[in-house]
């Protein structure tokens, strides 16, 4: 269902404000979350942990040193994955916030939980 033109507007002046409280959780929101770079590193240790177990799997069926190989080379695909995606993520990107808060910020959380108020009662 597409949004109606004063939810537009709504919406397009709490973008603005988002942008003008808090810059870089915009531009944090506003990306894609993930670098060109943490994206190979993903690709490549999820291809190392396939290629490791390809490796652990014959290791078994003829020799014990390609086996060992085969898990080193998981282990290691394995956390080369795990560190693309750590390094492109939100979790580590996000900001810190403090237990104190700013008036700007509870004015403008204050101004959005007005509205949504005053939308309900206008609903019923």
């Amino acid at each position: 269902m597409p949004l109606s033109e004063h939810e537009q507007r709504l919406l397009e002046q709490m973008e603005r404000q988002l942008y003008a409280d808090d810059p870089k959780l915009a531009s944090t929101l506003r990306g894609s979350g993930r670098s060109l770079r943490s994206r190979h590193r993903l690709l490549l240790g999820v291809l190392g942990v396939v290629v490791g177990m390809a490796l652990l799997v014959a290791g078994v069926a003829s020799a014990w040193p390609l086996g060992v190989a085969g898990f080193l080379v998981m282990l290691g695909g394995g956390w080369l994955a795990s560190t693309g995606w750590q390094s492109g993520g939100t979790a580590q990107s996000a900001p810190k916030t403090s237990g104190d808060k700013s008036p700007q910020r509870s004015g403008f959380m204050t101004r959005i939980e007005e509205r949504w108020e005053r939308r309900r009662e206008g609903d019923r």
